[in-house]
C-alpha cells in the first residue's frame, strides 16, 4: 500500500483539488438543470406533459424531494458513481420544474438575475474560503432564519400579504448569503476529516456540490422576485 503524503504542501494541494471538484460538480448540476429547462420549454409535448396537469408537476416535485433527501442521508453509504448519478438526476428534474420561469419572466431579466446571483455567490463563497473567522454561529443563525422563511412562506400562501412576501424575500436572500459562506467554509473541515480516503472524498464532493447547488438555486429564485420582469 502506497503511503499517504501528509506534508502541509501535499494537504494544501489535496484540499484545493477537493474544493475545485466540488465547484465543478456544482457547475455540472447547474448546467444539467439549465439544459433540462430549455429542453422542457422548447418541446411543446414535454411542456404540456409537465404543466398540463397538476398531478404531473406534483409527481416531479415529490420525486425531487425524494432524491435530495436520499442523497443527503445516504451518499456516504452508497458508491460514488451512484451518488453522482442521483445528483445529476435531481438536477435534471429540478431543471424541468424550474422551466416555468421562462414562461413567466423575460429572457433579459432572467439573464440579469443569473448574473447578479452568480456574482453574489462567488463573493460569499470566496469569503467562506478565505476568512479566518469560524462561521459556525453564522451558519446556525442562517439555518434558523431559513426555518422562519419557510414558515412565513407557508403562512403567506393563505394570507397573500405582499408585505410578508417582501420581508421573507429579503430575509431569505440574507439567509442564503450566510449559508453560501458557511457551506463553502465547511468544505475545508470535510476534507480534513477524510483526506486520507479517496473514496470518502469522491462521495463528499457530491454532498458539497449539492449543498452549494441548493444555495445558488434558492438565491437565484429569491433574487428573481426583485430583478425579474414578467412577460406581457
Amino acid at each position: 500500500m502506497r503511503p499517504i503524503n501528509t506534508t502541509p504542501d501535499a494537504l494544501a494541494v489535496s484540499e484545493s483539488s477537493f474544493i475545485s471538484k466540488v465547484f465543478l460538480w456544482m457547475a455540472a448540476g447547474l448546467g444539467v438543470s439549465g439544459a433540462a429547462a430549455l429542453w422542457t420549454i422548447g418541446s411543446p409535448a414535454v411542456r404540456q406533459l409537465v404543466f398540463g396537469t397538476r398531478w404531473a408537476l406534483l409527481v416531479l416535485i415529490v420525486a425531487q424531494l425524494g432524491l435530495v433527501f436520499w442523497l443527503s442521508a445516504r451518499a456516504m453509504q452508497m458508491g460514488a458513481g451512484a451518488a453522482r448519478l442521483i445528483f445529476l438526476a435531481y438536477s435534471f428534474l429540478n431543471g424541468v420544474t424550474l422551466s416555468s420561469i421562462f414562461l413567466v419572466y423575460t429572457l433579459g431579466s432572467l439573464g440579469t438575475t443569473f448574473a447578479v446571483a452568480s456574482g453574489t455567490f462567488l463573493f460569499f463563497a470566496l469569503y467562506g474560503l478565505t476568512t479566518k473567522k469560524d462561521l459556525t454561529s453564522l451558519g446556525n443563525l442562517a439555518v434558523m432564519g431559513l426555518i422562519g422563511v419557510v414558515i412565513a412562506s407557508v403562512v403567506n400562501i393563505f394570507l397573500k400579504s405582499p408585505a410578508l412576501m417582501w420581508i421573507s424575500t429579503f430575509v431569505g436572500i440574507a439567509v442564503f448569503m450566510g449559508l453560501i459562506a458557511w457551506d463553502t467554509q465547511k468544505l475545508k473541515a470535510i476534507h480534513a476529516a477524510g483526506h486520507e480516503s479517496e473514496d470518502f472524498k469522491r462521495k463528499a464532493v457530491i454532498l458539497g456540490a449539492l449543498a452549494l447547488y441548493l444555495d445558488f438555486i434558492n438565491l437565484f429564485i429569491l433574487l428573481l422576485r426583485i430583478f425579474g420582469r414578467q412577460r406581457d
